[in-house]
């Protein structure tokens, strides 16, 4: 790594790199750098080209993205720490290829800050939405061509849905008839596959620039004062529609349980938690957003819990092959907990529509 940080425009000596974050995907490294007798610190980061077939492409997207939000950021207040700062390769490029072909690049440190891996208040919870509506609406007018799909289909119900229907008749496990309760549930709730996929077919659902993974892992937030800074891991940045992201939020963020409780009576969306998000995300998201778009958020959580219900129940039938399992039937807890949590959203869907009409 020393080797590689020095194709990158950096200056300083090196000192040390470490593993840094919670991810799971990317290989992510803090590195210190002695710059005239004071640390600098930097983030190596490489990508996994496994999951992002086309990283070059990925990096185009990013680069694109935010170059385009530091320059609407450019007089705000303590700007540097508003958006991730590329640094680019000495040759120019934004990122480095080493020898064994990995696409590598680097960021600025943001100093004074942290991500949190569970939402503890509503004031978090206010703070992260807030963020990533601010985050759309910086690009809600980026200039140039479509941006690249990096994963293709990410968030499209109606093809997740016929990917699970496909595991449930495969049944190369013969796991089908010990979870037909849930089989059951989702196939129950077929028609929500493609609400959302006809209003935006329609036209009343604009695509825009989505962030796709808006866990509140991924808002750096100041440790001195709790404010939201910045967005981060880009690398699903790509087409898709507004109430998508905000539904992965309701799905992430109101759980009063963790995604694989194994005890579903213990999974229910927290309302609390609800109309913070909706206060926050619509504090800086609300002026772009179209009224039909508005109209979807309540429903947005129900749509991305049955999601990623069928996401892990299809990998529970197939053998566990793509989400790493900790124990026997983990999938099907995940997904177990996922209806769950699907069934506590729908149950209170007249009170969160409510919500983000009170807001709007």
């Amino acid at each position: 790594m020393r080797a590689l940080s020095g194709r990158f425009a950096l200056q300083g000596r090196w000192v040390q790199a470490v593993a840094h974050g919670s991810g799971h995907i990317n290989e992510t490294y803090a590195a210190t750098y002695d710059q005239a007798g004071t640390p600098v610190r930097y983030i190596h980061q490489r990508i996994n080209g496994q999951v992002f077939g086309e990283p070059v492409r990925l990096m185009e997207n990013v680069a694109r993205v935010l170059t385009h939000a530091a320059g609407r950021l450019a007089d705000a207040t303590d700007a540097a720490r508003r958006t991730l700062t590329l640094v680019a390769a000495r040759d120019g490029r934004p990122y480095v290829i080493d020898e064994a072909g990995a696409v590598w690049r680097t960021y600025l440190f943001i100093e004074g800050a942290r991500t949190h891996d569970i939402i503890e208040t509503p004031a978090q919870a206010e703070q992260a939405a807030r963020a990533f509506g601010q985050f759309q609406a910086l690009l809600s007018d980026l200039p140039g061509e479509r941006l690249h799909d990096t994963i293709p289909d990410f968030h499209h119900t109606r093809k997740r849905f016929d990917a699970f229907t496909a595991a449930v008749q495969d049944d190369p496990c013969n796991r089908a008839r010990d979870c037909r309760d849930l089989i059951g549930i989702a196939l129950a709730h077929e028609a929500d596959a493609d609400r959302l996929l006809a209003a935006a077919a329609a036209g009343d659902v604009p695509e825009r620039v989505t962030h796709n993974d808006t866990k509140v892992n991924n808002v750096m937030m100041d440790e001195a004062t709790g404010e939201a800074l910045c967005v981060v891991d880009l690398d699903t940045t790509m087409p898709g529609l507004a109430p998508v992201d905000f539904g992965d939020m309701v799905r992430t963020a109101t759980n009063a349980a963790a995604e694989d409780e194994p005890d579903p009576s213990q999974v229910v969306s927290r309302p609390e938690i609800f109309e913070a998000l909706v206060r926050g995300y619509l504090s800086s998201a609300g002026a772009m957003l179209r009224p039909q778009e508005l109209e979807w958020l309540g429903f947005a959580g129900q749509l991305l819990a049955f999601e990623q219900a069928i996401r892990f129940l299809a990998d529970h039938l197939r053998g566990d092959t793509y989400y790493r399992i900790h124990r026997a039937r983990h999938n099907l807890e995940r997904a177990r907990a996922q209806f769950a949590l699907m069934a506590s959203i729908e149950r209170q869907r007249d009170a969160y529509d409510a919500v983000v009409r009170r807001y709007a």
